[in-house]
């Protein structure tokens, strides 16, 4: 693994974009892989490591998360603006010639990778929407608003750990070392000694300055005609039962795969998830 930066562009002026970087570099096969509201690239090293054989495989922070820049205009932290800084990176990724873009989202990075398949002459020849569809409920998104942006602060990583633990228990079961590995690329220090969430709290705001109701994504979803997959927690509250099986009758027509005992969102850590993200992926 790599790490490296890409210079992006807001209203405001340049950002860096964080990614890692996994496999040959002449590989032209690449899987981005974008992670949900207020994780980050590391959620996706499990993943990565088992994909790298086969492909290239790229891992971005969202601006505001991770090792990204903040943005100092708080009320940038949109869709639209994740999709131009993903552009700028294809662009990078495929500048010496014609490449192929596999995508793999996790809730929000799935928003994303839908926005951007459903665009004439897309990259994406191949798409893994993890726990995100046509509609996202406006139950879910108050449930997530209810703790994201708060900055809380804690004495200790284990502490931190433990809220991790309870915000995050949807993920399903996990192991030890899969909860501190969250845990761990998912905090930072501040300089009194406290830990907390190395995030910009300010993601949240655009979510407080709208009127909360379900979001509708069937606009971009229809438009999609690349190879499909769609994963999905049996009990998620993000996309629920009966959006992901009308995604298996319309549009691109997604192959539907549900995970049980897992909620919003399956983390791609276990073998039974990894496998079937990879055989989609190689078979294309």
């Amino acid at each position: 693994m790599q790490g490296y930066e890409v210079q992006c562009l807001s209203p405001a002026g340049f950002h860096e974009m964080h990614y890692t970087e996994w496999g040959a570099r002449d590989n032209p096969r690449i899987v981005i892989c974008v992670h949900g509201l207020s994780r980050n690239c590391r959620d996706f090293d499990t993943l990565a490591q088992a994909l790298e054989n086969d492909f290239r495989v790229i891992c971005p922070d969202i601006v505001g998360r991770g090792k990204s820049d903040w943005l100092s205009n708080k009320a940038g932290y949109v869709n639209t603006q994740y999709a131009a800084d993903l552009t700028t990176l294809i662009a990078r990724l495929t500048a010496d010639g014609l490449r192929e873009i596999l995508w793999v989202g996790t809730s929000m990075g799935g928003i994303i990778g839908m926005m951007l398949a459903a665009l004439p002459n897309t990259p994406i020849r191949r798409l893994v929407l993890n726990d995100v569809g046509g509609i996202v409920p406006k139950s879910a998104i108050a449930r997530i608003v209810a703790y994201l942006g708060k900055d809380p602060r804690f004495k200790t990583v284990k502490e931190l750990e433990l809220c991790v633990r309870t915000i995050s228990a949807p993920f399903g079961p996990l192991t030890d070392a899969q909860w501190e590995h969250l845990t761990r690329h998912n905090s930072k220090q501040h300089p009194d000694g406290a830990w907390g969430f190395n995030y910009d709290p300010g993601i949240a705001m655009p979510f407080h300055s709208v009127e909360m109701m379900d979001v509708p994504l069937w606009q971009h979803y229809d438009l999609i005609t690349c190879p499909t997959l769609l994963l999905r927690g049996t009990d998620s509250d993000l996309l629920l039962k009966d959006t992901a099986i009308a995604m298996t009758q319309r549009g691109p027509r997604a192959r539907l795969t549900e995970f049980t005992g897992v909620g919003h969102a399956p983390m791609l850590m276990s073998t039974n998830q990894i496998n079937v993200v990879r055989d989609f992926l190689v078979s294309s």
